[in-house]
Protein backbone atom coordinates (compact mmCIF):
# COMPACT_ATOMS: atom_id res chain seq x y z
CA UNK A 1 0.00 0.00 0.00
CA UNK A 2 2.69 2.49 1.02
CA UNK A 3 4.77 1.69 -2.09
CA UNK A 4 1.75 2.29 -4.34
CA UNK A 5 1.03 5.59 -2.61
CA UNK A 6 4.66 6.65 -2.96
CA UNK A 7 4.64 5.73 -6.64
CA UNK A 8 1.43 7.69 -7.25
CA UNK A 9 2.82 10.65 -5.34
CA UNK A 10 5.97 10.57 -7.43
CA UNK A 11 4.04 10.46 -10.70
CA UNK A 12 1.92 13.40 -9.60
CA UNK A 13 4.99 15.24 -8.43
CA UNK A 14 6.66 14.80 -11.82
CA UNK A 15 3.57 15.75 -13.80
CA UNK A 16 4.92 19.12 -14.90
CA UNK A 17 6.54 22.35 -13.91
CA UNK A 18 5.00 25.70 -13.17
CA UNK A 19 6.02 29.29 -12.65
CA UNK A 20 6.50 28.58 -8.97
CA UNK A 21 9.34 26.23 -9.97
CA UNK A 22 11.07 29.04 -11.83
CA UNK A 23 10.75 31.12 -8.68
CA UNK A 24 12.15 28.24 -6.60
CA UNK A 25 15.20 28.00 -8.85
CA UNK A 26 16.15 31.53 -7.74
CA UNK A 27 16.47 30.49 -4.06
CA UNK A 28 14.43 33.54 -3.01
CA UNK A 29 15.21 33.30 0.72
CA UNK A 30 18.95 33.23 0.09
CA UNK A 31 18.67 36.09 -2.39
CA UNK A 32 16.60 38.10 0.12
CA UNK A 33 19.37 37.86 2.74
CA UNK A 34 21.92 38.84 0.09
CA UNK A 35 19.88 41.89 -0.89
CA UNK A 36 19.58 43.00 2.73
CA UNK A 37 23.39 42.90 2.99
CA UNK A 38 23.61 44.73 -0.35
CA UNK A 39 21.27 47.46 0.92
CA UNK A 40 23.39 47.84 4.05
CA UNK A 41 26.42 48.46 1.87
CA UNK A 42 24.47 51.09 -0.06
CA UNK A 43 23.22 52.89 3.04
CA UNK A 44 26.67 52.91 4.63
CA UNK A 45 28.30 54.24 1.47
CA UNK A 46 26.39 57.53 1.46
CA UNK A 47 24.04 59.32 3.91
CA UNK A 48 21.41 59.72 1.19
CA UNK A 49 22.26 57.37 -1.69
CA UNK A 50 20.83 58.09 -5.11
CA UNK A 51 17.42 56.36 -5.33
CA UNK A 52 18.09 55.25 -8.90
CA UNK A 53 21.35 53.58 -7.92
CA UNK A 54 19.62 51.84 -5.01
CA UNK A 55 16.63 50.58 -7.01
CA UNK A 56 18.48 49.54 -10.16
CA UNK A 57 21.35 48.18 -8.09
CA UNK A 58 19.10 45.97 -5.98
CA UNK A 59 17.12 44.76 -8.99
CA UNK A 60 20.22 44.04 -11.04
CA UNK A 61 22.09 42.30 -8.24
CA UNK A 62 18.93 40.39 -7.31
CA UNK A 63 18.45 39.15 -10.87
CA UNK A 64 22.08 38.10 -11.14
CA UNK A 65 21.90 36.34 -7.77
CA UNK A 66 18.75 34.52 -8.86
CA UNK A 67 20.52 33.50 -12.05
CA UNK A 68 23.51 32.19 -10.09
CA UNK A 69 21.14 30.21 -7.86
CA UNK A 70 19.44 28.71 -10.92
CA UNK A 71 22.85 27.72 -12.35
CA UNK A 72 23.51 26.05 -8.99
CA UNK A 73 20.31 24.01 -9.41
CA UNK A 74 21.42 22.94 -12.89
CA UNK A 75 24.93 21.88 -11.88
CA UNK A 76 23.81 20.18 -8.65
CA UNK A 77 20.67 18.49 -9.98
CA UNK A 78 22.01 14.92 -9.56
CA UNK A 79 23.49 15.68 -6.16
CA UNK A 80 20.24 17.34 -5.02
CA UNK A 81 18.31 14.18 -5.85
CA UNK A 82 20.44 12.24 -3.34
CA UNK A 83 19.86 14.58 -0.40
CA UNK A 84 16.65 14.79 1.60
CA UNK A 85 16.95 18.57 2.03
CA UNK A 86 17.04 19.17 -1.74
CA UNK A 87 15.32 16.12 -3.21
CA UNK A 88 12.10 18.00 -4.04
CA UNK A 89 13.76 20.72 -6.10
CA UNK A 90 12.41 21.08 -9.66
CA UNK A 91 15.45 19.58 -11.41
CA UNK A 92 16.11 16.94 -8.76
CA UNK A 93 12.62 15.53 -9.34
CA UNK A 94 13.01 15.92 -13.13
CA UNK A 95 9.69 17.72 -13.41
CA UNK A 96 11.43 20.62 -15.16
CA UNK A 97 13.62 20.16 -18.26
CA UNK A 98 17.26 21.04 -17.65
CA UNK A 99 17.54 23.16 -20.86
CA UNK A 100 14.65 25.32 -19.64
CA UNK A 101 16.33 25.87 -16.26
CA UNK A 102 19.61 26.68 -17.99
CA UNK A 103 17.87 29.20 -20.26
CA UNK A 104 16.15 30.76 -17.24
CA UNK A 105 19.47 31.06 -15.38
CA UNK A 106 21.12 32.63 -18.42
CA UNK A 107 18.27 35.09 -18.93
CA UNK A 108 18.25 36.23 -15.31
CA UNK A 109 22.02 36.60 -15.20
CA UNK A 110 22.22 38.50 -18.49
CA UNK A 111 19.39 40.84 -17.51
CA UNK A 112 20.94 41.51 -14.10
CA UNK A 113 24.46 42.20 -15.38
CA UNK A 114 23.10 44.22 -18.29
CA UNK A 115 20.92 46.37 -16.03
CA UNK A 116 23.86 47.08 -13.73
CA UNK A 117 26.10 48.07 -16.65
CA UNK A 118 23.37 50.25 -18.16
CA UNK A 119 21.86 51.97 -15.14
CA UNK A 120 24.42 51.65 -12.32
CA UNK A 121 28.11 51.41 -13.25
CA UNK A 122 30.53 49.06 -14.95
CA UNK A 123 32.51 48.34 -11.78
CA UNK A 124 29.45 46.88 -10.06
CA UNK A 125 28.51 44.96 -13.20
CA UNK A 126 31.96 43.37 -13.46
CA UNK A 127 32.15 42.56 -9.76
CA UNK A 128 28.68 41.00 -9.87
CA UNK A 129 29.67 38.93 -12.90
CA UNK A 130 32.78 37.76 -11.06
CA UNK A 131 30.69 36.76 -8.04
CA UNK A 132 28.24 34.91 -10.28
CA UNK A 133 31.03 32.95 -11.96
CA UNK A 134 32.69 32.31 -8.60
CA UNK A 135 29.54 30.83 -7.08
CA UNK A 136 27.85 29.12 -10.01
CA UNK A 137 30.92 27.65 -11.69
CA UNK A 138 34.07 27.76 -9.54
CA UNK A 139 32.37 26.79 -6.27
CA UNK A 140 29.41 24.68 -7.38
CA UNK A 141 30.99 22.85 -10.32
CA UNK A 142 34.53 22.44 -9.00
CA UNK A 143 35.40 23.41 -5.41
CA UNK A 144 32.35 21.80 -3.82
CA UNK A 145 33.50 18.39 -5.03
CA UNK A 146 37.26 18.95 -4.88
CA UNK A 147 38.17 19.97 -1.33
CA UNK A 148 36.71 20.04 2.20
CA UNK A 149 37.79 23.70 2.29
CA UNK A 150 35.24 24.40 -0.46
CA UNK A 151 33.10 26.71 1.67
CA UNK A 152 36.12 28.75 2.79
CA UNK A 153 37.55 29.31 -0.69
CA UNK A 154 34.15 29.72 -2.32
CA UNK A 155 33.02 32.07 0.44
CA UNK A 156 34.55 35.03 -1.38
CA UNK A 157 31.70 35.06 -3.90
CA UNK A 158 29.04 34.78 -1.21
CA UNK A 159 30.61 37.61 0.78
CA UNK A 160 30.32 40.13 -2.06
CA UNK A 161 26.81 41.67 -1.52
CA UNK A 162 27.76 44.60 0.78
CA UNK A 163 30.73 45.36 -1.47
CA UNK A 164 28.44 45.40 -4.50
CA UNK A 165 26.02 47.68 -2.69
CA UNK A 166 28.82 50.10 -1.84
CA UNK A 167 30.18 50.24 -5.41
CA UNK A 168 26.66 50.61 -6.83
CA UNK A 169 26.33 53.90 -4.93
CA UNK A 170 29.90 55.22 -5.06
CA UNK A 171 31.33 53.64 -8.20
CA UNK A 172 34.59 52.88 -6.37
CA UNK A 173 36.22 50.47 -3.96
CA UNK A 174 37.62 51.28 -0.52
CA UNK A 175 38.66 49.70 2.80
CA UNK A 176 35.18 50.01 4.33
CA UNK A 177 33.32 47.82 1.80
CA UNK A 178 36.19 45.33 1.82
CA UNK A 179 35.80 45.09 5.60
CA UNK A 180 32.06 44.45 5.23
CA UNK A 181 32.94 41.69 2.77
CA UNK A 182 35.50 40.28 5.22
CA UNK A 183 32.84 40.03 7.94
CA UNK A 184 30.66 37.77 5.78
CA UNK A 185 33.72 35.81 4.60
CA UNK A 186 34.74 35.02 8.20
CA UNK A 187 31.13 34.24 9.22
CA UNK A 188 30.44 31.80 6.38
CA UNK A 189 32.45 28.74 7.63
CA UNK A 190 30.89 28.52 11.12
CA UNK A 191 27.50 29.27 9.58
CA UNK A 192 27.67 26.56 6.93
CA UNK A 193 29.70 23.93 8.78
CA UNK A 194 27.06 23.89 11.51
CA UNK A 195 24.55 22.85 8.85
CA UNK A 196 27.04 20.41 7.33
CA UNK A 197 27.36 18.65 10.71
CA UNK A 198 23.59 18.28 10.86
CA UNK A 199 23.52 16.98 7.25
CA UNK A 200 26.72 14.92 7.45
CA UNK A 201 25.13 11.57 6.53
CA UNK A 202 23.43 13.08 3.47
CA UNK A 203 26.68 14.62 2.24
CA UNK A 204 28.45 11.30 2.81
CA UNK A 205 25.86 9.38 0.77
CA UNK A 206 26.12 11.96 -2.00
CA UNK A 207 29.92 11.75 -2.02
CA UNK A 208 30.47 15.45 -1.29
CA UNK A 209 33.73 16.05 0.62
CA UNK A 210 32.33 18.40 3.23
CA UNK A 211 34.53 18.84 6.29
CA UNK A 212 32.45 16.61 8.62
CA UNK A 213 32.68 13.81 6.05
CA UNK A 214 36.44 14.02 5.39
CA UNK A 215 37.73 15.04 8.84
CA UNK A 216 34.98 13.93 11.19
CA UNK A 217 32.46 15.76 13.34
CA UNK A 218 34.81 16.47 16.25
CA UNK A 219 37.28 18.31 14.02
CA UNK A 220 34.48 20.24 12.32
CA UNK A 221 32.97 21.26 15.66
CA UNK A 222 36.36 22.63 16.69
CA UNK A 223 36.58 24.58 13.41
CA UNK A 224 33.14 26.08 14.05
CA UNK A 225 34.39 27.25 17.46
CA UNK A 226 37.66 28.68 16.10
CA UNK A 227 36.11 30.37 13.08
CA UNK A 228 33.48 31.77 15.41
CA UNK A 229 36.21 33.59 17.32
CA UNK A 230 37.67 34.81 14.03
CA UNK A 231 34.24 36.21 13.16
CA UNK A 232 34.07 37.96 16.53
CA UNK A 233 37.47 39.56 15.94
CA UNK A 234 36.54 40.73 12.45
CA UNK A 235 33.23 42.23 13.58
CA UNK A 236 35.13 44.41 16.06
CA UNK A 237 37.24 45.96 13.28
CA UNK A 238 34.62 48.58 12.24
CA UNK A 239 34.89 50.09 15.71
CA UNK A 240 38.68 49.70 15.76
CA UNK A 241 39.22 51.64 12.53
CA UNK A 242 36.66 54.32 13.39
CA UNK A 243 34.05 53.17 10.91
CA UNK A 244 31.50 52.85 13.73
CA UNK A 245 31.00 54.07 17.28
CA UNK A 246 30.04 52.92 20.75
CA UNK A 247 26.47 51.97 19.80
CA UNK A 248 27.81 49.44 17.31
CA UNK A 249 30.35 48.14 19.81
CA UNK A 250 27.66 47.49 22.43
CA UNK A 251 25.27 45.90 19.95
CA UNK A 252 27.82 43.68 18.25
CA UNK A 253 29.25 42.57 21.61
CA UNK A 254 25.81 41.35 22.68
CA UNK A 255 25.36 39.55 19.36
CA UNK A 256 28.82 38.00 19.58
CA UNK A 257 28.14 36.67 23.07
CA UNK A 258 25.03 34.87 21.87
CA UNK A 259 26.79 33.73 18.69
CA UNK A 260 29.62 32.16 20.67
CA UNK A 261 27.24 30.50 23.12
CA UNK A 262 25.76 28.59 20.19
CA UNK A 263 29.21 27.85 18.75
CA UNK A 264 30.30 26.56 22.16
CA UNK A 265 27.31 24.23 22.24
CA UNK A 266 28.26 22.97 18.79
CA UNK A 267 31.89 22.49 19.86
CA UNK A 268 31.01 20.57 23.02
CA UNK A 269 28.87 18.14 21.04
CA UNK A 270 26.50 17.26 23.86
CA UNK A 271 23.35 18.58 22.16
CA UNK A 272 22.53 16.91 18.82
CA UNK A 273 20.17 19.78 17.96
CA UNK A 274 22.80 22.48 18.54
CA UNK A 275 24.31 22.52 15.00
CA UNK A 276 20.99 23.17 13.26
CA UNK A 277 19.95 25.73 15.89
CA UNK A 278 23.33 27.45 15.55
CA UNK A 279 22.90 27.55 11.78
CA UNK A 280 19.54 29.31 12.02
CA UNK A 281 20.77 31.72 14.68
CA UNK A 282 23.80 32.60 12.55
CA UNK A 283 21.48 34.02 9.88
CA UNK A 284 19.83 36.29 12.44
CA UNK A 285 23.28 37.09 13.77
CA UNK A 286 24.73 38.40 10.50
CA UNK A 287 21.60 40.46 9.83
CA UNK A 288 21.86 41.81 13.38
CA UNK A 289 25.51 42.79 12.91
CA UNK A 290 24.68 44.82 9.82
CA UNK A 291 21.56 46.17 11.50
CA UNK A 292 23.46 47.64 14.47
CA UNK A 293 26.08 48.95 12.06
CA UNK A 294 23.33 50.89 10.30
CA UNK A 295 21.81 52.09 13.58
CA UNK A 296 25.18 53.35 14.73
CA UNK A 297 25.89 55.02 11.36
CA UNK A 298 22.62 56.88 11.08
CA UNK A 299 22.39 57.54 14.82
CA UNK A 300 25.69 59.36 14.66
CA UNK A 301 24.55 61.25 11.55
CA UNK A 302 21.32 62.38 13.24
CA UNK A 303 23.23 63.54 16.31
CA UNK A 304 25.57 65.59 14.15
CA UNK A 305 22.63 67.03 12.21
CA UNK A 306 20.89 67.98 15.44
Amino acid sequence: MSEVMMERGTVGHLAGWGWRDLYTLCKPRVVAVMLVCTLVGMLLAAPLPDPGAVIFGLVGIGLAAGGAAAFNHVVDRRLDALMLRTARRPLATQRMPTPLALAWATLLSACGIGLLAWQVNLLTAWLTLGSLIGYALIYTAFLKHATPQNIVIGGVAGAAPPLLGWTAVTGQLGPEPLLLMLIIFAWTPPHFWALAIHKRDEYARAGVPMLPVTHGEAFTRLQVWLYGWLTVAVTLLPFTIGMSGVLYLVGVTALNLRFMVWNWRVWRGHDPQAPLAAFWFSIRYILGVFGVLLLDHYGAAWMLAG
